[in-house]
């Protein structure tokens, strides 16, 4: 399932450290067997020489080392074929060594008149053979080999008894789906059934923090759904009234009050409206369909366009495309309704114009700031309740969680005393 997962991983290192160990002993029992042979007979060769250095002082005819595999000579022509050539050449007294023929030659100055003495030992039946170190090599290669297998049988089974824990603890967490908790989520985990230890710990930790996620999830839900019905009654309640009353025969001062309230009510909607949408821990796919940009923008317009009372502006409204957006349209009613709203509330007097622009894949909005606005942080905290602000100024950020939220991009360019914000969706039509 994974590429490198922790029990491949014990399995690899049991593996590479068992034929390691094995190679590097094999390599080394070689090479000790080896060098004790050569030391062996390099020994034997100088108590051979030291014995009768040792009898020639005290008889100077002893007789001369001798036996089934060493000789001595006194006269370097009587020595093997392949070694008068060497002793032609007077070497110094020492041992030498001759692999390819198989003798070891220890040189010795002695006797009165002192003569260099050889003596020889032929180790063709003594040294291992070509054959027989092939054989050694192979067996040595075979026990590395049965023991790296029996380092990943040991492996495998101490991995798969250790890492259990771990590898039971990540499937339960890995079969848990962030996107769909519910309140018994956590319970999946069964934590107890962990030791006392590390894991246990992990496990146990993750359970209360699950927990208290999938809690706070649900009371969120449960808070959405009851706001959802308390907080829209008395607003329905206010609506009908003021139809009502605007039934009757009023003043002209208290119409317009009428008008502030209708106003007020249908801000008040909006907000919790846009609230309840983003307190939705994800996107209902029943609130998306497919809707023109085009209208839902004028209605807009038409509706923040009592903000612009008195403040002689104008608004350029330029559709250069006709595009059709599927996703949430009160959302994006909601996040057009907020760019529109700073754009009219903002705007100083006799400063216009207004400019609106629907194209295929946005909808910029542009309005001069009537000062110099080089900090979109300001003009983001400016925008939420300005001094001249009427009704709920909700600022940018929530244009910017809606966005978020629905997976649109909202820009904000300040241009010397103009502002310009941009609500684009990309080519998703």
């Amino acid at each position: 399932m994974f590429r490198r997962s922790l029990r491949a991983r014990v399995l690899f290192a049991f593996g590479f450290f068992a034929a390691l160990l094995g190679i590097t002993s094999g390599f080394g029992t070689f090479a000790a067997i080896v060098i004790t042979e050569d030391r062996i007979l390099e020994k034997q060769l100088r108590l051979s020489l030291a014995d009768y250095v040792a009898r020639s002082a005290v008889d100077p005819d002893a007789a001369l080392p001798h036996s089934a595999y060493v000789k001595s000579y006194r006269d370097p022509v009587d020595l093997p074929t392949a070694l008068r050539a060497w002793a032609a050449g007077a070497p110094d007294d020492g041992y030498y060594e001759f692999e390819n023929e198989d003798l070891h030659v220890a040189v010795a100055t002695t006797g009165a008149p002192a003569e260099p003495l050889y003596i020889v030992a032929d180790v063709s039946g003594i040294e291992a053979s070509d054959s027989e170190e092939v054989w050694l090599i192979t067996g040595l290669v075979s026990v590395v080999s049965m023991l790296t297998l029996l380092a990943i049988a040991v492996g495998a089974y101490i991995g798969r008894r250790a890492i259990h824990p771990v590898v039971s603890l990540a499937k339960a967490v890995g079969d848990l789906n962030p996107e769909q908790l519910s309140d018994d989520d956590w319970r999946r985990l069964k934590a107890e059934r962990f030791h006392d230890d590390e894991v246990g710990l992990l496990a146990r930790t993750i359970e209360k923090t699950l927990k208290r996620i999938c809690a706070f999830i649900e009371r969120e839900r449960y808070f959405t759904s009851a706001a959802s019905h308390e907080l829209r009654t008395p607003l329905t309640v206010i609506r009908g009234a003021v139809e009502l009353l605007e039934q009757a025969d009023l003043s002209r001062d208290a119409s317009r009050a009428m008008g502030r309230i209708k106003r007020a009510t249908v801000d008040m909607q909006t907000t919790v409206d846009m609230f309840l949408c983003l307190s939705r821990e994800s996107d209902d796919s029943s609130y998306r369909e497919h809707f023109e940009v085009g209208p839902l923008v004028d209605r807009v317009i038409e509706q923040q366009r009592h903000l612009l009372a008195n403040k002689d502006i104008t608004v350029e409204v330029k559709h250069s495309a006709c595009p059709s957006l599927l996703g949430h349209p009160q959302a994006f009613a909601i996040a057009i309704g907020n760019l529109v709203r700073n754009a009219f509330e903002h705007t100083p007097r006799n400063q216009g114009p207004i400019s609106v622009c629907v194209g295929q894949y946005e909808v910029s909005i542009s309005n001069p700031s009537g000062r110099d606005m080089h900090d979109p942080e300001e003009l983001s905290q400016r925008t939420s309740r300005g001094p001249e602000a009427r009704g709920f100024g909700l600022g940018l950020g929530i244009v910017e969680r809606l966005c978020e939220h629905n997976g649109w991009t909202f820009t904000l360019r300040v241009n010397h005393d103009e502002i310009d914000a941009r609500l684009s969706w990309g080519s998703r039509v």
